[in-house]
C-alpha cells in the first residue's frame, strides 16, 4: 500500500511552507505522490494556481515523489463552483478538489451537491453527507474525504459508514497546513481504522488515491 496525499496546502492559501518543502518533508516520511491544492475563489485562482504548477512541474523533474498541481475550490457560492472548476482546470490544474460541508465551518449549504455536479475529483471533509449525495458521487465517481484534519475528522466516521453502505470510493487526505499535519501511512491506517473502517478496507481505499495519480500520470503520457 503506497501512501498518497491528495490534499495539503502551501503559503499559496493558508499553509505556511512554500511547494517544494512541503513535497520535500512528504517524500522524506516516505508519501510517493502528493498533491498541493490551494485554496482558491474567484479573486485568486489565476494567481494561485499556475504558481502552484510551475513549482510542482519543476520539482518532479529532480525528485522522485510525483509532485500534482491542484487546486481547493473553497467557500464559494455553489453556483460558481463548476465554472472554478473549469476554470482551475484550464489553468492547468490537475486534480480538482471541493471544501466540502464541513461541521466547524460555515459552508453554504448545497455546496456539496453542486460540488458533485461540477467536474472535480474529491470532494473533501463533507460533513454530514446525505445518501442523496452519496449516491451521486457513486454516479460521478468522484471519491469522498476521510481527513486527518483537527474538525473536519469529526465527521469521518458518518462519512464513512454512508461511503461503504453506497459503495463509493473513499480516499485518506491529510489536509496539511502545517509541517506537523503530514501523515505517514501507519498514522493514516489508524486513523481509517478509528473512523470503522475495517482492516479488510484499508487496502481498497489506499488504492482508490493511487487509481487517481496513475490516471493523471496516463493522461500526461497522451
Amino acid at each position: 500500500m503506497l501512501m498518497i496525499d491528495l490534499h495539503v496546502h502551501s503559503i499559496f492559501s493558508d499553509g505556511v511552507l512554500l511547494p517544494s518543502e512541503i513535497i520535500r518533508r512528504a517524500d522524506s516520511i516516505g508519501i510517493e505522490a502528493i498533491a498541493i491544492t490551494d485554496h482558491v475563489d474567484i479573486s485568486n485562482i489565476d494567481h494561485v494556481v499556475p504558481r502552484v504548477v510551475k513549482a510542482c512541474e519543476e520539482l518532479r523533474s529532480y525528485w522522485k515523489i510525483v509532485a500534482i498541481p491542484g487546486a481547493e475550490i473553497t467557500h464559494v457560492p455553489p453556483e460558481s463552483i463548476s465554472r472554478l472548476a473549469k476554470e482551475a482546470r484550464k489553468l492547468g490544474a490537475k486534480i480538482i478538489v471541493v471544501h466540502g460541508e464541513t461541521i466547524v465551518e460555515p459552508v453554504m449549504p448545497g455546496t456539496n451537491t453542486s460540488a458533485l455536479n461540477s467536474d472535480i475529483d474529491i470532494l473533501a471533509h463533507p460533513g454530514l453527507i446525505t445518501k442523496k449525495e452519496v449516491e451521486l458521487a457513486g454516479k460521478r465517481s468522484i471519491a469522498l474525504e476521510i481527513s486527518g484534519r483537527k474538525g473536519h475528522s469529526f465527521t469521518n466516521g458518518h462519512v464513512a459508514l454512508m461511503a461503504l453502505k453506497g459503495g463509493v470510493k473513499l480516499i485518506f487526505n491529510s489536509d496539511t497546513h502545517q509541517p506537523e499535519d503530514l501523515i505517514n501511512k501507519d498514522k493514516a491506517k489508524k486513523i481509517l481504522l478509528g473512523c470503522g473502517i475495517s482492516e479488510s478496507s484499508l487496502k481498497e481505499i489506499f488504492k482508490n488515491s493511487k487509481d487517481i495519480v496513475d490516471n493523471i500520470l496516463k493522461r500526461e503520457i497522451k
